[in-house]
């Protein structure tokens, strides 16, 4: 819900809190927010705050690709902000018909003292993703940006990844206990609990058979047995991924009949294939091309093409584009509804990243549900149950792992070889294992009977209603031990935090059930508790929770 200047509520509450503040101590304020929720409209509000004011009479953006460059500047110019995003280095001093300037951390990094002496003044600097200023392999950028920008004004930062526990320190990030401590955090759990602000997620785990051969010897497994010898993890995903299988033919058919589903409400919806690399990029667009009769778009990172190639896709009714590292953030493609997640990094940050290109609203009346594809694996099938945790639930949950996921396919335990000890064989056609659903398993089983009863009901029920929503209601109605929300229920050593949880849990199955009753979105119904009760699910007491569960028990019996 938007307020008199436009504001979503998450935003000008975290506006009134940055001016309360005074920027944060030291100048520094840090805001992690879901993609899609709205930060760079955020940020160009408090820019504008502060001009109006004469805190800063110059503003300086700082972004991890060039193409975001592009998109800040657009997005500026509606708010009647001008930022030039062709400044080059050499150029030493920004146009004076320009508010400020769009520039990577690339750019930074490579003559820092330029940007000491351009923001020295009355300067804003916002960064946009700052977790790559962590980054192992950019470390340089973080101590750049420490000697760029340590007299400017203001700094705020921006961030749309939970920052782990044991994260690199990040320059101008406040840290308690080695965590990040943000002024203001508005994660995918808030947001889609708020409704209308990011689109609901569902995950379909397919299994298959992987074939490989290491040092001469065959080994074959399934790809969620995998998980159970770490060696093989990156094997048998390798092989899945490999195009000369059967799996990921087999995946990006299924996903292309989902895509085709999502198209008959929204005639331009598309899909994105993210790849591990270019050779798999091409190979993927050449099955899709068999699959569908037209051309993915490709954009690898490599290319100089590749920002326009993106653009140029988010503006047509094209049905599938096929990326590397281009689309992993900051990239705004509303239009998306479909992923196939067919990368081999297997690390959280990257998969929330992909995620956020799935969840942005088209507007307050979308109700597309994202459907991304990904192997039946660990550690992705974890993240795709936390995606609707707060950051704290996904932090607490990180340091209880015992196995931490790697980036890549090398096995670390392998030494280095000219000649390759894994030799991929082959991978059978795809099968559905699960779908990850409001942070729970769906089996086949249930998917198979909920879409019987989609069948069954017709026009009854809304086209936005998911085959997993009403698994969720059926297993409900099937439900034979006490519920959560009885007081005596959960067992007397259980936290609070674990009591709130289970009985929001109860909440979500609630809210699915009545949804179909009425034929409404959820948001609707949250929306609905939100302004009865003056709190949401997300930060409301555990009286206040229980006093959902009876609201929604007295509209249930209503509609019966």
């Amino acid at each position: 819900m938007a307020d008199a200047f436009g504001l979503r509520e998450w935003q000008q509450e975290a506006r009134e809190r940055y001016h309360g503040r005074n920027g944060g101590e030291s100048g520094n304020f840090l805001v992690v927010a879901t993609p899609g929720a709205g930060k760079t409209t955020f940020a160009l509000t408090i820019a504008q705050d502060l001009i109006e004011q004469g805190t800063v009479s110059r503003l300086v953006v700082v972004v991890p690709t060039a193409h975001l460059r592009r998109q800040w500047a657009e997005a500026a110019h509606k708010k009647g902000v001008q930022l030039d995003d062709t400044f080059v280095n050499k150029n030493g001093t920004v146009g004076s018909d320009y508010d400020g300037v769009v520039v990577t951390y690339q750019a930074v990094a490579s003559s820092p003292l330029l940007w000491r002496k351009l923001t020295s003044g009355r300067a804003l600097v916002v960064f946009d993703e700052i977790h790559h200023a962590g980054d192992g392999e950019n470390l340089t950028w973080g101590q750049a940006l420490k000697e760029a920008f340590e007299f400017a004004t203001r700094r705020l930062l921006l961030s749309g990844t939970p920052f782990r526990s044991d994260a690199k320190p990040i320059p101008f990030v406040h840290y308690e206990n080695g965590r990040a401590i943000p002024g203001y955090n508005y994660d995918y759990g808030m947001a889609l609990a708020d409704g209308g602000v990011v689109r609901p997620a569902v995950f379909p785990a397919m299994d298959g058979e992987s074939k490989w051969r290491r040092s001469g010897e065959l080994a074959t497994t399934s790809i969620t047995l995998a998980e159970t010898d770490e060696k093989t993890v990156p094997p048998a995903l390798r092989a899945a991924l490999d195009w000369n299988g059967e799996w990921i033919p087999s995946v990006l058919t299924e996903a292309h009949a989902a895509l085709t589903q999502a198209r008959i409400d929204t005639p331009d919806a598309g899909g994105l294939v993210i790849a591990s690399d270019q050779s798999a990029a091409r190979a993927y667009a050449a099955i899709l091309e068999r699959i569908t009769g037209e051309r993915p778009a490709i954009a690898v990172s490599d290319d100089p093409e590749a920002s326009k190639v993106i653009k140029a896709f988010a503006a047509t009714s094209q049905q599938w584009i096929i990326a590397v590292q281009m689309v992993a953030e900051g990239v705004d493609i509303p239009r998306l509804a479909v992923g196939v997640y067919a990368s081999r990094v297997r690390t959280q940050m990257f998969f929330i990243q992909v995620v956020g290109r799935f969840v942005r609203m088209r507007g307050e009346e979308d109700e597309t549900t994202a459907r991304m594809f990904i192997p039946s694996i660990e550690p992705l099938l974890s993240y795709a149950r936390d995606i609707e945790k707060t950051v704290d639930a996904v932090l607490a949950d990180e340091e209880k792992r015992v196995r931490e996921s790697q980036e890549g396919d090398d096995d670390p335990d392998e030494p280095p070889s000219l000649i390759p000890t894994i030799e991929v064989i082959g991978s059978s056609t795809a099968r559905h294992h699960a779908t990850i659903a409001n942070g729970e398993a769906i089996t086949t089983e249930e998917k198979v009977k909920a879409e019987a009863v989609l069948s069954a009901a017709g026009s009854a029920l809304p086209r936005s209603m998911t085959p997993e929503a009403v698994a969720l209601v059926l297993r409900l109605g099937g439900q034979a031990a006490p519920v959560p929300h009885q007081r005596n229920a959960t067992p007397a050593h259980a936290t609070l935090s674990d009591r709130k949880k289970d009985v929001r849990l109860l909440i979500r199955r609630k809210v699915s059930k009545l949804s179909i009753a009425r034929g409404v979105p959820h948001s609707h119904i949250h929306s609905e508790m939100n302004q009865h009760l003056g709190n949401k699910v997300t930060d409301a007491p555990l009286d206040s929770l229980y006093k959902r569960v009876d609201m929604l028990d007295g509209w249930l019996k209503e509609e019966e």
